[in-house]
């Protein structure tokens, strides 16, 4: 049988840049605060953000952890390893299974 199955769309909001670093590839990298509402509770959430300036490509990862240490760290292993924008999915998941 099937059915309509309605999926939450959660949006974070009042996003502020905690935390940017420009990399000598001319990729900035940056941990970027927010509130999400979640289950009528507002959650404190940190994202990831690479943009390249070269070739303006650009990609979020806007609520990747709750926690701040995860989040810097995770930007430090993106700037050591000269991570281009395209590549933080594949990364990020990397690094989430291994913290676990």
């Amino acid at each position: 049988m099937f059915g309509i199955m309605r999926k939450v769309r959660r949006e974070v909001t009042d996003r502020t840049v905690y935390m940017e670093v420009f990399g000598d590839n001319k990729v900035s990298y940056r941990v970027i605060t927010g509130r999400l509402d979640l289950f009528g509770d507002d959650v404190v959430t940190y994202g990831i953000e690479a943009e390249d300036f070269q070739s303006g490509e650009k990609e979020v990862i806007p609520d990747f952890s709750r926690n701040i240490e995860d989040a810097v760290d995770f930007a430090e292993i993106l700037i050591s390893g000269r991570v281009r924008p395209k590549q933080i999915y594949g990364k990020a998941l990397n690094y989430l299974c291994i913290s676990i």
